[in-house]
């Protein structure tokens, strides 16, 4: 396959690498189960097959990529376990965030420029919903969520919630795909923002858990759909 990678001269090729595969992955462009060959990739990204060694290593930690005999290598199959304890360990993450975040609001600098941005995100998510764009909507999702965790100040929690979600993403990227994306997605982020400035501590969790606790109605129908695609 052929894809791009987004240049960024303050990252190494490795990480760069990493960054397109993972996102190649999550978006299904390498799909569940598929054959992963380093000179392709490599050919593809135009760097050597080095800085794909580091990368491929660094997702087969995140178990997005399986090691099979002879030192072969595959996208992972999407694993309705790993989605769910991965959904367990975000909700339990971004509740005590996003929390902190609501009791913590004030009318400071950081705080109004953490709402436009937050404004400027939910107008360009309303835009994608208009134009199905499953991969644009999904970026700004992330976005979204992103903002309202820097406000905790725990890089730590970051860093954790990101390489976590990559199997919980990929699954909510092939249910959106499945889907019309409509108006009431952005609204419920409309909604939490609203109890975040109204420092609505318990409505912003509440809210939160109805906003990420739609997993199990959307398995069976997906691996009806895709039975190819699941391996538990």
């Amino acid at each position: 396959m052929r894809f791009t990678s987004a240049v960024s001269s303050g990252k190494s090729l490795g990480e760069q690498a990493y960054e397109t595969i993972r996102d190649a992955i999550i978006t299904l462009r390498l799909e569940p189960g598929q054959t992963i060959y380093e000179n392709e990739l490599a050919d593809s990204l135009h760097i050597s097959r080095t800085p794909i060694r580091d990368a491929l290593q660094l997702l087969v930690s995140e178990r997005l990529v399986d090691i099979l005999p002879q030192r072969n290598k595959q996208v992972a199959y999407i694993s309705e376990l790993k989605v769910k304890e991965s959904s367990f360990v975000r909700l339990s993450l971004e509740s005590s965030a996003f929390r902190l975040a609501a009791g913590d609001w004030r009318e400071t600098e950081r705080y109004a420029k953490a709402e436009k941005q937050i404004g400027r995100l939910l107008r360009e998510q309303g835009e994608a919903a208009e134009q199905q764009d499953v991969v644009e909507f999904l970026r700004l999702d992330e976005e979204f969520h992103r903002c309202i965790l820097q406000l905790a100040g725990n890089e730590t929690l970051l860093e954790v919630v990101y390489h976590m979600r990559g199997h919980l993403n990929r699954f909510r990227y092939l249910a959106m795909k499945e889907l019309v994306l409509t108006e009431s997605l952005v609204h419920e982020h409309e909604e939490l923002f609203e109890r975040l400035k109204k420092r609505d501590e318990n409505g912003v969790v509440k809210l939160l858990e109805h906003h990420l606790g739609k997993l199990d109605s959307e398995f069976p129908r997906l691996r009806e759909q895709f039975p190819g695609y699941f391996k538990d």
